[in-house]
């Protein structure tokens, strides 16, 4: 019992965090401070993963979202405009409100109206693990089954260095 009211309260620490974050990278003025808010939701999202066993995710989602993705965002931001001058005005931010609150009414409503089953208590047979989260297996799928889509992958990867390369070299 207390355990379940322990992951049911870190449950809902890190989902707040993740969303009050994500909230606050659209209200922040400054652009280099709503991509630490964003930092800090990707954090959260891999704590999210990390309750439920997907430790192979919440490691991704650091590595690739939480370290590449946001310091990429941050080198383009400082490269690209002013920081100190912040976010300018939007003449669509009514159009916008009004979207973004009809968007989340209907997913409101299709949240409520949906049936969700819950499995009872009492199974018969233990359930099956169907989601493989292993490193080795994904390996092997990558280097085997996924092995053309691995290796363009590696060659986009490779032009974009190459494109960003030329992009900061002095001539």
């Amino acid at each position: 019992m207390l355990d379940n009211t322990f992951s049911e309260i870190v449950f809902w620490i890190l989902a707040t965090l993740s969303i009050s974050s994500a909230i606050l990278v659209i209200y922040l003025k400054s652009v280099f401070r709503s991509a630490l808010m964003l930092l800090l939701s990707f954090v959260g999202v891999a704590g999210i993963f990390a309750m439920i066993n997907a430790e192979f995710l919440a490691i991704v989602q650091v590595l690739i979202y939480g370290g590449g993705i946001t310091v990429l965002i941050i080198f383009a931001i400082m490269m690209t405009q002013n920081v100190n001058q912040g976010n300018q005005g939007n003449h669509l931010q009514i159009i916008a409100l009004f979207s973004t609150a009809s968007i989340l009414s209907i997913l409101t409503y299709s949240i409520i109206q949906a049936q969700w089953d819950i499995l009872p208590n009492d199974l018969p047979d233990p359930i099956v693990n169907v989601f493989i989260n292993s490193p080795t297996y994904i390996g092997k799928l990558l280097l085997n089954e996924f092995v053309l889509a691995f290796e363009i992958a590696g060659i986009v990867l490779l032009a974009a260095i190459v494109g960003a390369l030329s992009l900061v070299r002095d001539d």
